[in-house]
């Protein structure tokens, strides 16, 4: 079965992406993936494992950046291993259960990375500027709880995506992307009757781009709060701390708003491959050395952990952990 259909009510499976015809290139390709995936898995199970095996590390910041861990994870394993093992087996066949549930995991886990961005930023802000308040406003029942809904929030993103995307009938079967996509499967729809999804779309657009603006001026109030620092030194690693954030958060919400919200394209599109690749693969890779790699605590944990020399020194308080 390819192509088009001519019976829409029947699609027991969908062709994903064919990388090339070649077959050293399709095991190429297999390898790349696999590299990618194991270097991001790798990085985030190290911080996974620092934070849950140090006592130092058991607090609001670092419960944030371990739930990031985990997410980053969920995310890159929806996508990447059915891609790897296609090329390798030479096949482009996913089932529409499997497709269902890719679609499902990948929105659930990106929804939650946007939504737990958006918490860490608040739990940055008080305690950059109001650290006075941070141990009432972030102690550990009030930090348990945000996370909570922020799972539970993706939860309830990835079933509104999911039973948007696949409540309409498709007259195709071919998917223009390694991974079953949304604005892909809905080029695959018969006529427009994917106005459900289209709405969805547009609110999550919505709701994520309020989570952006939320995040920026978040960030102009702990700017402000920075340059006040006397020391040069301090507002340098300040800076060098939050500007990574802001840009990999910058590229994750802008590239998938313009995948999203571009007209949909019926044939392969470099231009939609790279898009895809740049937030479904770059911010699980650079998250953990942003967020956690270059702060000196997760160093330490991680030297100890991993059983290498590790510098002494008594670990931050919650107001001057994030710049170390």
């Amino acid at each position: 079965m390819n192509g088009h259909l001519d019976n829409k009510s029947y699609v027991s499976e969908f062709l994903l992406l064919e990388f090339s015809a070649i077959r050293e290139m399709q095991i190429l390709h297999s390898l790349l993936f696999l590299g990618l995936y194991l270097a991001i898995v790798s990085e985030n199970l190290l911080i996974i494992s620092a934070v849950a095996f140090d006592h130092h590390l058991h607090t609001p910041m670092y419960f944030l950046l371990m739930n990031l861990a985990i997410q980053d994870i969920g995310a890159v394993s929806a996508t990447l291993p059915k891609s790897m093992v296609n090329s390798l087996m030479n096949t482009r066949h996913i089932s529409y259960a499997g497709c269902v549930a890719q679609l499902f995991v990948y929105a659930f886990f990106t929804g939650s990375d946007f939504f737990l961005l958006t918490v860490m930023a608040y739990d940055r802000y008080v305690a950059i500027c109001n650290p006075l308040q941070y141990e009432m406003v972030m102690n550990r029942t009030a930090c348990i709880k945000r996370v909570a809904a922020v799972w539970i929030t993706s939860f309830l993103y990835g079933v509104l995506h999911t039973g948007g995307t696949f409540a309409t009938p498709f007259c195709s079967n071919a998917i223009n992307q390694f991974f079953c996509e949304i604005p892909q499967l809905l080029t695959l729809a018969c006529s427009n009757s994917y106005s459900l999804e289209i709405g969805v779309v547009i609110m999550s657009i919505i709701l994520l781009f309020s989570c952006f603006v939320y995040i920026v001026v978040t960030y102009v109030h702990i700017f402000s709060a920075v340059l006040k620092i006397p020391s040069i030194q301090g507002r340098k690693k300040a800076f060098s701390t939050c500007l990574p954030h802001l840009m990999v958060f910058s590229i994750l919400c802008f590239t998938a708003s313009f995948a999203y919200l571009r007209p949909p394209s019926n044939t392969p599109s470099h231009l939609d491959f790279v898009l895809t690749v740049m937030y479904t693969i770059v911010p699980p890779m650079f998250n953990p050395i942003i967020y956690s790699m270059r702060n000196k605590d997760i160093k330490n944990a991680l030297s100890k952990l991993l059983g290498l020399r590790h510098s002494s020194g008594s670990f931050a308080t919650s107001t001057g952990m994030y710049y170390r």
